[in-house]
């Protein structure tokens, strides 16, 4: 078969299926992710300093083992619900292979057992109509973006661009050795050391040429110099300070809704050391989380409190909302926007709610700037 000359493929350039620039443009494509061979993570330092304690302990005494189907199946049915939303709204939605995640893998130093491809938002990262795949901390998530890769070749071959961070070596250098959780009021501190560049997708937000990251026990200041570097003069990072001790994934703290309107969660963030560039927006301060009844899911949630606040947003008005979540439903409508309740509570246990359940890979708008 011969092969295109770059004059034909001049003429009929590639446009790429992959354009996202922000949190709140029309949404038209998503990847969700799937808990088919969801296995509880490895017992590592970096997993649990991350979760809540008992948390924490009971995944220490089940690392390695799958997740019972008592937690997988609430979870798939609220997820299919979502799905069937997703698509009565017109999104294309679009799913990863499912995966053994049981099966056990390793490098020259270490060896795991996976974790689960619940949650797309966290191994990879949309800028425009580039994917990157991020370089994770947790060693049970190392090839976690293979599962994607099917889905990755598909938006190359049609014109996106697929980038991967440099991968880590994941070696005990990484990790701070005595590292101890620091309690309040005590000098903040985190797991990772600046041995190489790690970070989590889910740890950066979104708003056009600027985004919004936080340091964190999965993002070290290497990890945000890389990115930084990569995308070069046309973006601007900027830090978000958080008080959370143990933290991880920035959506649960602070989360641009639409230009000019910002959710912050009150626990973590000081909005008065919020960076100058958002003198100008609205600050939204997140309602306390209404309480979860359920004691299983209490003891299994991989996440905070917080998730009233892992929202997806439709465009700038439509959002959707976890139905348990009723004062965040409420205060949304306050603020004008339009909520869209849906189940997702027991996907707590396998990583967060909407927003970390999905990458937003086309929405209907340009890269502009929010920001003088």
């Amino acid at each position: 078969m011969s092969t295109p000359s770059a004059s034909t493929a001049d003429a009929n350039p590639l446009v790429s299926p992959v354009n996202s620039h922000n949190e709140w443009d029309p949404l038209e494509e998503i990847i969700v992710g799937r808990l088919e061979g969801a296995t509880i993570p490895s017992n590592h330092p970096v997993v649990a300093c991350n979760i809540p304690p008992w948390t924490a302990r009971l995944q220490g005494l089940a690392a390695g083992l799958r997740y019972p189907g008592m937690l997988i199946e609430p979870a798939r049915r609220e997820l299919d619900q979502f799905i069937a939303l997703l698509r009565s709204l017109g999104i294309t939605v679009t799913r990863p292979d499912a995966v053994d995640h049981r099966q056990r893998f390793g490098t020259p130093d270490w060896s795991s057992r996976g974790f689960c491809n619940t949650c797309p938002r966290d191994s990879m990262l949309v800028i425009g109509d580039e994917i990157i795949e991020a370089p994770m901390a947790w060693p049970c998530r190392y090839f976690e973006a293979h599962s994607y890769r099917g889905i990755l070749k598909d938006y190359f071959r049609r014109g996106a661009r697929w980038t991967a961070a440099p991968k880590p070596q994941l070696t005990d250098e990484l990790f701070e050795a005595d590292f101890r959780i620091p309690e309040a009021g005590e000098p903040m501190r985190h797991i990772l050391t600046e041995f190489e560049p790690v970070f989590d997708a889910a740890d950066f937000v979104r708003a056009g040429r600027d985004l919004f990251v936080t340091r964190s026990n999965v993002t070290n200041q290497m990890g945000i110099d890389w990115l930084r570097r990569h995308l070069g003069p046309g973006y601007r990072i900027h830090e978000i300070e958080s008080r959370c001790r143990t933290p991880m994934h920035i959506d649960t703290t602070f989360l641009p809704l639409s230009p000019g309107k910002l959710l912050v969660n009150p626990e973590y963030i000081d909005v008065d050391r919020l960076p100058d560039v958002l003198s100008s927006w609205d600050i939204l301060i997140a309602p306390e989380p209404d309480p979860i009844g359920e004691r299983l899911l209490a003891l299994t949630s991989l996440c905070g409190k917080w998730l009233n606040m892992n929202v997806l947003m439709i465009d700038g008005k439509r959002v959707i909302v976890e139905r348990h979540h009723t004062s965040m439903l409420r205060a949304l409508e306050k603020w004008g926007f339009e909520p869209i309740p849906c189940d997702l509570l027991h996907y707590a246990p396998f990583g967060g709610s909407f927003h970390c359940a999905t990458l937003d890979i086309r929405r209907r708008g340009t890269l502009e700037s929010y920001f003088d």
